[in-house]
């Protein structure tokens, strides 16, 4: 290899950096498209967001280029020669054995991470033995290997261009802890594409879109695979480089950071998807003593006692006493409270819940704390505020916790349950629950006959809800009270389920809509069945939604979109009554346990919403943005400590308006400070 002409590496890696800056703006404009009509873009947000994006996608391209660049500067023929082509050799030996045939460290991070492992090492063994070995094909190797990668870039640029364009159209934000998530648990996630997409056309198109893009940019480039670096070349590419990577990081942190817009859509616009992603999944759990406003201890303390009223926190109202001694738990996915009539639905897409709410003790101003299935399992679970970054369900250290609901009631002689249509590993749900009082009972524990219809999230509703009524069945036989918990799945993406059982019209039974409508219509099954069993009598159930269908909206935490129903629903025991506090999902099971008569519930939980005392309060969080609703107020905290204040306005149509507050109001930041640096910073085992 005589040729020491490197200048074809820097065309490929200048071209691929220029498809990635075309590629950005284009997502952005497709993105403020498709963004909805109150998102409040102006043509001034969106010069604003393409050209601070253009910064972003510039800064991460340069960062995304590092495999390229380890590639080409590892074009050293040098690394072939004795002794060091025997170490690289032996070396790569080492790696591919721990892989292989022990517990490696990739083992850890479960997942396809060891199979990644295993595919990485045993290719570049494989590949490095050839061109040791072999001399004669490392320069066929070296151009196979440049126009590979090339061709990776080109589909990979293309690939998360459509993915930003999904996950915006799905959750209204750039990647987040969801699409880590997404990464994590591929088998639902990627089952869960290919039902709701047509992924085979869209793929070809992608790849037949690089391929023309691939030739285009390959024009007036001579590649051999004869080039490599010249001593001094390599040395000064690499340290322009490794500045420019230095930079970079610098830049992009910057304007993740300190270049946001009070329009979330805004900030989202400019972010770049990449980055956010490795954001992410680099920090699922947030420092709070570091990142949010903190208050002296002392203060903290008696703060949070005042917020929670604490000296009426022992009186009860005796007129709201039950005699009930079961509890079924029915956590909904998705479930807006914008989609029941009772709340403005307009489609007819809840009848057994709209009739159901007509003689339930309902709240009618109840909001979820998350955006995430497991939020709301962390709310009814532990029934406390939301945590900064992941939720405590998917936490290392999450076990035998005190404020758990189901230690405590499994501590009170109760049979405690967790019924989930699908496989309980996903989110780490079974662990979760099996080490916090519960069993968990999920898709491996249906008989074939149990199952009549599943997609790739699991059972149907039915399915679960027939399951469940064996379970309660023999719960009773026991003789002993029971609280079960059940997920449901049906409502979510691809949106499918048993034929016959709804009706749509236009025939859209593919859609959000749809699978409100078959959740509805599952619920109703089920209750009508219970009805007829001897535990109905003495059983409350608790209908609630885990989260909303979206939580995008020009702020990072719309009240709106945390809007969810909540129906307690026990007609011999409970008279049906519409209560308009607002509260939080938190609530809702100590308030449930007061009026069953339970005493000295753990400290979080001694809200309850029917006390006359009781503090009108919600919480909604997204990963990193903690908010606190009162008072028609609502409070943002965010990293880096800083705060921000809204007003509240309730429209005619019953969505809210977010107007940043020009008065601050202190009181309610103490409040939120107290409730949120208690919550993060107590351990509670």
């Amino acid at each position: 290899m005589k040729s020491q002409n490197h200048t074809p590496y820097l065309k490929i890696a200048s071209r691929i950096l220029l498809l990635i800056l075309i590629v950005g703006i284009a997502v952005r404009i497709v993105l403020a498209i498709i963004s909805p009509a109150d998102a409040g873009l102006t043509f001034m947000n969106v010069v604003r967001a393409i050209g601070i994006g253009l910064v972003n996608d510039l800064c991460f391209a340069i960062i995304a280029l590092l495999p390229f660049a380890v590639l080409c500067l590892g074009f050293v023929n040098a690394k072939y020669e004795k002794p060091w082509g025997w170490i690289i050799w032996c070396f790569l030996l080492l790696c591919v054995i721990y892989v292989f045939f022990f517990h490696s460290v990739f083992h850890d991070y479960g997942g396809g991470a060891p199979l990644v492992a295993q595919i990485f090492f045993g290719y570049k063994f494989v590949s490095f033995s050839i061109r040791f070995l072999l001399p004669k094909t490392r320069q066929m190797w070296r151009k196979i290997t440049v126009w590979l990668m090339s061709a990776t870039y080109v589909f990979c640029i293309l690939f998360n261009a459509v993915g930003e364009y999904l996950f915006w159209d799905e959750f209204g934000v750039r990647y987040n802890f969801i699409a880590v998530d997404y990464l994590i648990y591929t088998n639902e996630v990627v089952g869960n594409i290919i039902e709701s997409y047509s992924v085979v056309p869209l793929m070809c198109f992608i790849i037949a879109l690089s391929a023309v893009l691939l030739w285009l940019g390959a024009k007036g480039i001579r590649l051999n695979g004869s080039e490599e670096f010249r001593p001094k070349a390599w040395l000064t590419l690499a340290c322009c480089y490794a500045l420019a990577l230095i930079l970079s990081c610098i830049i992009i942190e910057f304007c993740h950071t300190r270049l946001t817009s009070a329009n979330s859509y805004v900030t989202q616009l400019q972010s770049n998807g990449g980055y956010d992603f490795l954001k992410a999944f680099q920090s699922n759990e947030l420092d709070y003593t570091k990142f949010y406003p903190m208050l002296p201890d002392d203060e903290c303390e008696q703060a949070y006692k005042d917020a929670l009223s604490l000296p009426d926190s022992i009186q009860t109202d005796s007129t709201r006493q039950l005699s009930a001694k079961n509890i079924v738990l029915i956590s909904v996915e998705s479930l807006s409270a914008s989609y029941l009539s009772r709340y403005g639905g307009k489609d007819n897409l809840t009848p057994c819940l709209d009739t159901l709410c007509n003689n339930s003790l309902v709240f009618d101003s109840l909001y979820a704390v998350g955006n995430r299935t497991v939020r709301g399992l962390e709310a009814l679970s532990i029934c406390q505020p939301p945590t900064a970054g992941e939720s405590i369900v998917k936490r290392p250290d999450n076990t035998r916790l005190s404020l758990s609901v189901g230690n405590l009631l499994r501590s009170h002689g109760y049979t405690v349950q967790y019924v989930y249509g699908g496989d309980s590993y996903f989110d780490n749900m079974g662990d979760y629950f099996s080490h916090n009082g519960y069993d968990v009972i999920d898709k491996k524990d249906f008989s074939a006959q149990e199952i009549t219809f599943s997609n790739i999230w699991g059972v149907c509703d039915e399915d679960a809800y027939n399951k469940s009524l064996t379970v309660l069945d023999e719960n009773f036989k026991k003789g002993k009270p029971f609280f079960t918990h059940i997920m449901t799945v049906s409502n979510h993406r691809p949106f499918t389920y048993p034929e016959g059982k709804i009706t749509m019209p236009q025939g859209n039974y593919k859609s959000r809509e749809a699978g409100i409508k078959y959740t509805d219509f599952a619920i109703g099954d089920f209750l009508s069945k219970a009805r007829q069993k001897p535990w109905f009598g003495s059983t409350v159930f608790i209908i609630i939604a885990d989260h909303c269908a979206s939580s995008a909206g020009k702020t990072s935490v719309p009240v709106y979109n945390y809007h969810i129903p909540c129906i307690i629903y026990a007609p011999s025991l409970i008279e049906p009554e519409a209560v308009r506090k607002v509260c939080s999902q938190i609530d809702v099971i100590p308030t449930v346990l007061t009026m069953m008569g339970f005493r000295n519930l753990p400290p979080f939980s001694e809200q309850d919403i029917l006390k006359p005392s009781y503090r009108q309060r919600a919480f909604m969080a997204t990963y990193q943005d903690l908010g606190y609703y009162e008072d028609g107020i609502l409070t943002v905290m965010s990293p880096v400590k800083r705060v921000a204040q809204f007003t509240v306005t309730h429209n005619p149509d019953g969505t809210t308006s977010e107007t940043p507050l020009t008065k601050p109001r202190a009181d309610l930041v103490k409040r939120a400070q107290a409730f949120y640096q208690t919550a993060n910073t107590t351990r509670h085992e």
